[in-house]
């Protein structure tokens, strides 16, 4: 069997529905499921209807999770025993809110093998929905761009590694090789940490932003958006309280420089205008704009989008402070009805 397709669930009634609709659609009469591959949920403990939902799919097998031991992550765990269960000479975990488009497993199994890559991981298209949403994530996203550009993530000479969780594709042998989820059983970004086990065990690593293969929706409403950067971003971002400070001076340039303009215009002397601190204050406000949206840019964002994103820059300092203080502090994050340390 040429893949096994993995997918972790806990609540997820309202998106797992489209999720294994696109999977199953993949299956043709070169590819097909139950013959060449195979498509396992994870019921992780839902109280809802993710069980019945994944139950009507022909051809999916609905799996319990092994008992949840002291240590692990419901995520690891439900991976894990997935994993065991895995007859697929590739294995893809996938997230229940995500979308694939026609052809992509078979696709992505290919441009592993052209990359010579035990792992491969997208980044998929992300979809929002409401004002802060739309704001606030072109922000993060193009921190991550920045952070963990995918040029140097897929080069196998640089030590800096990332995944994302969404979309991991791994070749059984590399699988074996990491030792799985039971070597990330504590992490809360445990794809991050097994991408860094794959650079440090020469296993192979692609990574790459991909619209063409497969879209997300994370977050379906506010709380959960700050639930889950809260538990996020102390993890990817190291320097948390120093991000969220250049995110405040941000503020102070985008809103200060244009007032400081305004009143030396009305107050300051205008002989020279050309020369007079209103105009060297709005070529420096300019100039920080342009800054500022060329980062933003970054984030594969619509243009719309990523224009109204100073409007979450406040929200974004202020969950950058609580994942700090979640992770650093109190050493300890909630996820999905779960209280993990830190």
């Amino acid at each position: 069997m040429e893949l096994t397709v993995i997918v972790p669930a806990r609540n997820e009634e309202d998106c797992l529905g489209a999720c294994l609709e696109s999977l199953v659609a993949q299956s043709n009469e070169f590819f097909a499921l139950g013959r060449d591959w195979e498509l396992l949920v994870v019921d992780d403990g839902s109280t809802d209807r993710t069980r019945a939902i994944a139950a009507s799919f022909s051809g999916v097998t609905v799996l319990d999770p092994a008992k949840l031991e002291s240590g692990w992550t419901g995520k690891a765990n439900a991976c894990w025993t997935a994993a065991q269960r895995a007859r697929g000479q590739w294995l893809l975990f996938t997230d229940a809110d995500t979308v694939h488009e026609a052809g992509n497993l078979r696709r992505a199994m290919h441009e592993a093998e052209k990359h010579n890559a035990g792992v491969l991981s997208y980044s998929p298209k992300q979809l929002v929905s409401g004002l802060w949403q739309r704001a606030l994530m072109p922000l993060v996203f193009s921190e991550l761009a920045l952070a963990y550009p995918p040029e140097k993530v897929s080069n196998p000479e640089l030590r800096i590694a990332a995944a994302n969780g969404q979309f991991l594709l791994v070749k059984r042998e590399a699988y074996r090789t990491l030792g799985g989820h039971a070597a990330v059983k504590g992490e809360i970004l445990e794809d991050v940490e097994l991408a860094f086990l794959a650079k440090r065990r020469k296993v192979g690593l692609r990574f790459r932003y991909a619209a063409d293969a497969l879209s997300t929706r994370m977050y379906r409403n506010m709380s959960a958006m700050i639930e889950g950067w809260t538990k996020n971003l102390a993890l990817l971002f190291g320097n948390c309280l120093i991000l969220a400070a250049w995110r405040i001076l941000d503020i102070f340039l985008l809103i200060g420089l244009p007032l400081l303009a305004w009143h030396y215009w009305n107050y300051g002397v205008q002989q020279v205008p050309w020369f007079t601190a209103g105009w060297l204050l709005t070529l420096v406000w300019l100039r920080n704009l342009w800054r500022f949206y060329g980062r933003v840019a970054k984030s594969n964002f619509p243009t719309v989008d990523c224009l109204i994103s100073p409007l979450a820059l406040p929200l974004f300092v202020v969950l950058l402070y609580r994942s700090w203080f979640q992770n650093t502090v109190l050493h300890r994050v909630n996820w999905k009805g779960r209280t993990y340390p830190a």
